[in-house]
């Protein structure tokens, strides 16, 4: 069963490449006392995750600040050197967290897994948005498999 609306964040552990090399950052540490805008893609480097998603809310960081989101997050079952090098290859640099989700943990967690193992990706994260408040879920939007809508920078800013 995946996360809803009205649910608080599972504990989770997530890796980021901070200046000094890889470190570790909690759900609680990430998303407490805050308003996130979290953007879960299937995986870095991935065609429309890197042409569009990323992307869009890099270019749409200042109007989802402006419209009271505190950080933006970007989550995928990647290890943390490759969402660190995905971040930097698309300047995400302090506009987006990048947070390593390398086993999954956190895609299980909120019930939002896919099985890319006919891509050879094997378990990965759904593509999906939360709009998070004090490590509660208040907006949920999932994609079907293959669609590229309601996940989007652009959706999050007409619901805030």
């Amino acid at each position: 069963m995946s996360i809803s609306v009205g649910d608080r964040l599972p504990e989770a552990t997530f890796g980021i490449m901070t200046a000094d090399g890889p470190s570790q950052v909690s759900t609680a540490d990430a998303f407490a006392g805050k308003t996130v805008a979290l953007f879960a893609v299937p995986g870095a480097f991935t065609p429309t995750c890197s042409a569009k998603h990323l992307p869009g809310f890099v270019q749409k960081a200042d109007e989802l600040k402006a419209k009271g989101v505190d950080a933006i997050a970007c989550t995928s079952v990647n290890d943390v050197f490759v969402m660190g090098a995905w971040g930097k290859d698309q300047g995400a640099g302090e506009d987006v967290m990048m947070l390593a989700d390398g086993n999954g943990d956190f895609a299980k967690a909120v019930g939002l897994t896919m099985d890319g193992s006919g891509f050879g990706m094997g378990t990965r994260s759904q593509r999906y948005s939360m709009l998070i408040e004090d490590g509660v879920v208040k907006q949920l939007n999932v994609e079907q498999p293959g669609d590229f809508r309601v996940s989007t920078a652009e959706h999050m800013l007409s619901q805030l």
